[in-house]
């Protein structure tokens, strides 16, 4: 069992916190897989109903040619991937495929551009997207890479609802991963995006040659924020042939499904995204997932680039689980959970397929 001292036994494992030690961290990742499980799904119990998971569509709306080298990713210039660069999407292209996805359930429209940072001649069709999804009904998600102060003003204006920049994987990895970019400079952005009033949707993705404690310090990273990021998206890593990461070895199904537990853990209240890669996730991995506490997805048959298990597929699952979308990404009520959710009481064991891996 996980090593407490009085006042950590004292602490609501419910409430979020900022505190974390790599220590701490560390020894939760490592608890038996069935105690580990057990405290993610308490915790999960008392923020959300389990049995709701919400859904996302995510679209590329500017596909391939970005200058950074992020080592995952088939869109980066500096990769044989084979990829095609293409423009800007128009707004009412990108407008009928939102319509699309909200009748297919999606609550929440993800838009990302291979880019380092937008052009400030891209900026004024960016805000006509999201002033158009905002109109549809529903919530708007940008990925675009880093962003001005002026970038982040005009997006909120807009209206945006979230702002994605996962920070990929821990700071001491980061530069084996991606050379043009400093871990820091993802953290600036998002502290920005954060100060400007938007919600952050911030993650990293698993299975790129890093070890255990990586994955632990990554989620360090995350839950010592000032404020957690609203939504967390774990990537299973895609090898796209081309890439540096083409050979990659995939991640144990176990120890995913312990990185889902410990984000949730980490970080109650957010909620916890099966990202890239679900495609090669058998039915009982996200299965276990979705016990271990992750509560979102994203539908539809592509990511960016990249494939996509598709709605077909994911509503028979949910089907098979007794599993209901979410219709908004709105946070559950602690207070207001189902009685028969009785086992809190046991709280003492307390947007970019890869390509921006949103």
């Amino acid at each position: 069992m996980l090593n407490r001292s009085p006042a950590q036994s004292a602490r609501d494992d419910t409430v979020p916190r900022n505190d974390w030690t790599r220590a701490e961290a560390g020894q939760l990742y490592a608890l038996p897989f069935n105690d580990l499980l057990f405290r993610a799904a308490t915790i999960h119990r008392a923020n959300f109903d389990p049995n709701k998971v919400q859904r996302s569509q995510l679209l590329s709306i500017k596909t391939g040619g970005c200058a950074e080298d992020c080592g995952y990713c088939s869109q980066s210039a500096h990769h044989a991937s084979g990829l095609k660069a293409s423009k800007l999407m128009e707004v009412e292209r990108v407008l009928a495929e939102a319509r699309k996805a909200k009748a297919g359930g999606a609550t929440r429209y993800c838009m990302g551009a291979a880019w380092r940072e937008p052009k400030a001649r891209d900026m004024d069709v960016v805000v006509a997207m999201v002033q158009g999804v905002k109109a549809l009904g529903m919530e708007t998600c940008m990925t675009l890479g880093m962003l001005t102060d002026t970038d982040i003003g005009r997006l909120k204006d807009a209206g945006l609802d979230y702002y994605n920049h996962n920070i990929d994987t821990s700071e001491r990895y980061y530069s084996q991963v991606i050379t043009t970019r400093t871990f820091a400079e993802r953290l600036d952005t998002i502290a920005r995006v954060r100060e400007a009033g938007m919600k952050v949707c911030s993650g990293g993705i698993v299975g790129m040659g890093e070890n255990e404690a990586d994955r632990v310090d990554m989620l360090v990273t995350l839950a010592n924020l000032d404020e957690h990021p609203d939504s967390v998206p774990i990537n299973m890593l895609i090898a796209i042939p081309g890439t540096p990461l083409e050979n990659a070895e995939p991640i144990d199904p176990i120890d995913f499904v312990r990185t889902i537990a410990l984000a949730r853990i980490m970080m109650p209240r957010s909620f916890v995204r099966l990202s890239a890669g679900r495609t090669a996730m058998s039915d009982e991995l996200q299965a276990l997932c979705f016990f271990a506490g992750a509560n979102s997805i994203f539908v539809g048959d592509t990511l960016l680039t990249t494939d996509n298990p598709g709605e077909d597929k994911d509503d028979a699952l949910f089907r098979r689980l007794g599993i209901e979308g979410l219709d908004s990404e709105a946070h559950a009520d602690p207070q207001a959970a189902d009685a028969h959710h009785d086992c809190t009481s046991a709280a003492d064991v307390g947007c970019h397929g890869h390509a921006r891996s949103a």
